[in-house]
């Protein structure tokens, strides 16, 4: 490393200290990739931070350059992220390609942001599908990725029969058919599953994720959660959770 590479990496370093500068938390930031990867819609959302935003470094002193930089980034891990994740690079390369192109073309930052949040929903739910894509029918597919997106309501057969124009009778014997479970078990399962994260990568309380994801009342979420992660909100969190998490919620 040069001389004067290492003298601009301490003038960083230096500035940063004075500014109280610190970056995103690697676990939280890891937990929006994995939601990607995993093809879950809300909590991409609620993990998702907006391009450049606090905790980020500066690559460039022009803020539209440094926002394409930042997107060139992300949309690499990405596509990464979800190649280990049964996206073949064909795919992902292609799809990194276009909105790379797509940023470098923009010439305001709103467009570049629009892009990346843009970029983030089609990865979501093109993992989505690959995770879905051969094990059930259309019908069944379309209703996980409802379940998938509505995450933070009251999830009812009834709805989603309705956006599927389909017989709440027949929508349940095909879903149990083919997933192995009823549809409120299902719900429930990945309700408790997107809550074992906020357990881990939040600072919110029990009560507060109760109804982040709407259930009737805490102790009904704790029923749930203990039902399906073999133990309670509190013990999850006592066995997994990192030690510098921050323990107030902003």
């Amino acid at each position: 490393m040069s001389s004067e590479t290492e003298k601009h990496i301490a003038e960083q370093l230096f500035s940063q200290r004075e500014e109280h500068f610190e970056r995103a938390p690697f676990d939280r930031e890891i937990a929006f990739y994995e939601s990607i990867a995993a093809g879950n819609l809300e909590m991409m959302r609620f993990f998702y931070s907006p391009l450049f935003s606090e905790g980020c470094g500066v690559l460039s002193r022009d803020a539209l350059r440094n926002l394409k930089y930042h997107m060139v980034v992300s949309t690499a891990l990405i596509a990464r992220f979800c190649i280990h994740h049964g996206m073949t690079p064909e795919e992902a390369y292609r799809l990194s390609d276009v909105y790379i192109m797509k940023a470098d073309e923009s010439t305001t930052e709103t467009d570049v942001r629009k892009i990346h949040k843009e970029m983030l929903e089609d990865y979501t739910r093109r993992m989505n599908l690959i995770r879905t894509r051969g094990v059930y029918s259309k019908p069944v597919v379309k209703t996980i990725e409802y379940i998938s997106g509505h995450l933070h309501d009251r999830v009812l057969l009834s709805d989603a029969a309705a956006q599927l124009g389909l017989s709440e009778a027949h929508l349940s014997r095909i879903f149990k058919a083919e997933t192995g479970s009823a549809f409120s078990d299902y719900v429930n399962r990945m309700k408790a599953e997107s809550a074992a994260a906020l357990l881990l990568y939040s600072a919110y309380s029990d009560l507060d994720i109760s109804n982040l994801f709407a259930f009737s009342s805490q102790s009904y979420f704790i029923k749930v959660f203990r039902r399906y992660m073999g133990m309670t909100p509190k013990e999850y969190k006592k066995t997994y959770r990192m030690p510098d998490v921050a323990t107030d919620q902003k």
